[in-house]
């Protein structure tokens, strides 16, 4: 069986690659990366750290995500990142995604930070979202 956590984040990447508006931002084929190509161009999405714990009961076996996706930007101002963050949320927010093994239950927007990094122009976007799985029959 694959891991539930694995399975996710091929969903996530497929359904973000995959969506259009994402495409607009990151170019096509789009820039979303699980590790960053040395002089990647701007802007890009990482899809990033997850925790995972046990959700299920006494009787189902169940799993609980939260994953992290990154987008990196280097516009001038925030606007091209707060598009972006905009973008995953809207392809990623209650998608109904296909998980090999397992069932996506719910998918739901947790928070976002923006922040400018230490560089003085790179704007950092982390994006959270949880996610809750069954192992399928």
């Amino acid at each position: 069986m694959t891991a539930a956590s694995w399975a996710l984040q091929q969903a996530v990447f497929a359904a973000l690659a995959a969506d259009e508006n994402i495409k607009d931002i990151v170019d096509d084929p789009p820039r979303i990366y699980d590790s960053v190509p040395r002089g990647a161009p701007f802007p890009y999405i990482v899809i990033g750290e997850s925790k995972e714990s046990d959700a299920g009961t006494a009787t189902d076996s169940a799993t609980a995500h939260t994953i992290t996706i990154h987008v990196w930007s280097r516009a001038p101002g925030t606007k091209e990142s707060r598009v972006a963050t905009a973008a995953v949320v809207h392809s990623l927010n209650g998608a109904a995604l296909t998980i090999t093994g397992h069932t996506l239950v719910d998918l739901r927007w947790l928070d976002t930070d923006i922040k400018r990094d230490s560089d003085g122009e790179t704007i950092h976007a982390a994006i959270r979202f949880r996610a809750l799985t069954e192992p399928s029959e």
